[in-house]
Order: C-alpha cells, then structure tokens, then sequence
C-alpha cells in the first residue's frame, strides 16, 4: 500500500506500508491491502505503520480525514510529527506543538491589534 500523510503545507510522509494503524472517529483501525474503500475521520493520536521491511513507524497526528482508495491510504491533518521511536516522538510532538501555540497566540495578539486600531479608526470617522 502507499501511505500518503498530508498537511495544510505539504507531504509529511509518502511510504511503502504493509500495515497501517490509528485512531478514527469511531474506534482503533488498522489497514491491510485489498483494505475495502473508505472515508473517515481521524481524532489526535498516534498512527503507526508497518515498512515492507517489516519495521514500525510512528507519526503523532492531529485531526483530519483517512481515504481508502484501492491501494492508496491518504492521511489528511492538519497537524503531524514523525518519530521513529515513540519516546523521542512524544518529545518531538511536544516541541513543536509548543511552538504552534506559541506563533497562534502570536497570530491572534497581532489581529486583535488590527481589529483594535479598526474600531479606533471607525469611532473616528463617526465624529468628524
């Protein structure tokens, strides 16, 4: 099977798998070819899968999509981190969803600024 893990930005992963695992909507799923077609969504977990050479990988994934298509497996998040170890995963996925945060709490600080100076400006023109 091709596993394809896709964000907002790009392709985080696109590998050979003889197994694929995670958490869906509505419970553990595990994938193995001739897998019937399918749509679901995926909650925040660990998605595990397996190489050709029979060695296990492992992503941190936040919510999103899973499409079966034949023997295409499409992982669409908007968030993710691969590890190879999921010690250093979990390590990894605190770093880097700390960060996020940190550029989110930038982001809303610099629009509330913007909507703060749009009102300023607004009450302005209302008095001339």
């Amino acid at each position: 099977m091709n596993l394809k893990v896709l964000l907002p930005t790009g392709v985080l992963l696109e590998e050979e798998a003889r197994k694929v695992s995670l958490e869906a909507g509505d419970g553990a799923l595990t994938i193995l070819p001739r897998h019937i077609d399918m749509t679901t969504s995926v909650v925040p977990g660990v998605l595990s899968f397996e190489t050709p050479g029979g060695v296990e990988q492992f992503a941190a994934v936040s919510e999103g999509v899973l499409v079966v298509a034949g023997d295409e497996v499409r992982v669409s998040v908007r968030k993710a981190v691969r590890g190879e170890a999921l010690g250093r995963l979990r390590e990894r996925v605190e770093a880097e969803f700390e960060k996020l945060d940190e550029h989110e709490q930038s982001a809303k600080l610099a629009l509330n600024k913007i909507e703060a100076t749009f009102v300023h400006r607004f009450i302005e023109l209302e008095h001339d």
